[in-house]
């Protein structure tokens, strides 16, 4: 198998998932050469884990130039803080030797700086750039993906997603606890359930509506002598240009939860409904009504590796990688307007929540 070498620039918890997650798609040729990450600790957790995984100590760098300078690495994951995205997209993309590219979500924390991310790319075909929107590839929300493109549920009317879980996590320098580091919780984090929309609804964001607050998490946390201002609920609603509907309903002081997410698709003959992490999809049809419904186990048995999400990232390694040995005929499976449309959704929100009106997605794609 060829080698494809990979080099990780930011090897904080999601980092250093990401090597893991290489480890374990040793058989497919995947070897992490090289980390860069300006915090030593991060540095040194990521050798530490590279031991316990029996794989050859990566070369460490402090910044990701010189990283992209060592000529170690032909595929580059951008897994830093969000605030870092832009500038080390923009200096890998327009590096003379050609890095493809997996990005952690959000994309960038501006949907200005998404757009300029977009156009850099454009001017190179020889890379390629894949957006980390990995909740695609979870089995239950991939099984209802399969679901909803076979027309099983006729034409999708209403998506809702729930997500009741626990709070954010403590990252390095509490970057995470700050909008202007994040991009606002509905970017940071939701992201992701935006992207699924989309994919469910088949079509384009026109509307957002959202009210959210912060009521419980981290209103006794004092950083630099500043308060976090990140919400931890929120209720989303987005309007499609296929006349859908999808809401978020968003919690994050919910640990007492059967499941995390829970996602239901309505279409106008029947109802899809996925539970992660349960791994079940639920499928009924409105003429058979609720004795009709039918419950499927989730499975993919290509998966290696659970870790953090269910097996979703070493899926999104697995397609990665074979898009890239395909030299770009079938592009990246979530590409970079996936990415700018995700964050575009979650912009959308925080600013609706702090207007209190609806905000149109042109309003904010024009900014």
């Amino acid at each position: 198998m060829e080698q494809m070498r990979y080099g990780i620039v930011g090897v904080g918890m999601m980092g250093r998932e990401h090597v893991a997650n290489l480890a374990h798609l040793r058989t497919e040729g995947a070897v992490v050469t090289c980390i860069a990450d300006p915090h030593p600790p991060s540095l040194h957790l990521t050798l530490d884990l590279a031991r316990s995984l029996a794989l050859p100590p990566p070369q460490t760098f402090s910044g990701h130039k010189e990283l992209l300078d060592s000529g170690l690495c032909d595929v580059v994951v951008v897994s830093s803080p969000n605030m870092t995205h832009f500038e080390i997209l923009m200096d890998i993309i327009q590096h003379t030797k050609p890095h493809h590219i997996l990005v952690e979500k959000p994309l960038c924390t501006t949907v200005e700086h998404c757009k300029k991310v977009v156009e850099a790319a454009k001017q190179r075909p020889d890379i390629l750039v894949q957006v980390g929107l990995e909740y695609r590839y979870m089995p239950p929300v991939a099984k209802l993906i399969e679901v909803v493109k076979s027309g099983t549920l006729g034409q999708v009317k209403m998506v809702a997603i729930r997500e009741h879980r626990f709070p954010f996590l403590i990252k390095v320098n509490n970057w995470n606890r700050f909008n202007i580091n994040s991009g606002g919780t509905l970017v940071e984090k939701c992201c992701h359930f935006f992207d699924l929309m989309r994919l469910f609804a088949g079509a384009n964001p026109v509307r957002v509506m959202a009210s959210g607050a912060i009521d419980v998490n981290h209103k006794d946390e004092v950083y630099d002598g500043k308060v976090p201002d990140i919400i931890d609920n929120a209720y989303v609603i987005v309007e499609f240009d296929n006349g859908s509907r999808g809401m978020l309903d968003l919690c994050m002081f919910a640990e007492g939860s059967r499941n995390e997410q829970e996602i239901s698709v309505v279409g106008d003959i029947g109802k899809g409904e996925a539970f992660v992490p349960e791994s079940i999809v639920r499928v009924g049809m409105r003429k058979t009504g609720r004795d009709g419904v039918a419950t499927i186990t989730a499975e993919d048995k290509r998966i290696k590796y659970d870790g953090l999400h269910h097996g979703s990232s070493y899926l999104e390694h697995l397609n990665f990688l074979a898009a890239i040995r395909a030299q770009g005929s079938s592009g990246p499976s979530v590409n970079l307007q996936d990415g700018l449309l995700s964050v575009a959704i979650g912009v959308a929100g925080q600013l609706s929540i702090e207007l209190g009106r609806f905000v149109t997605i042109d309003e904010v794609l024009s900014q």
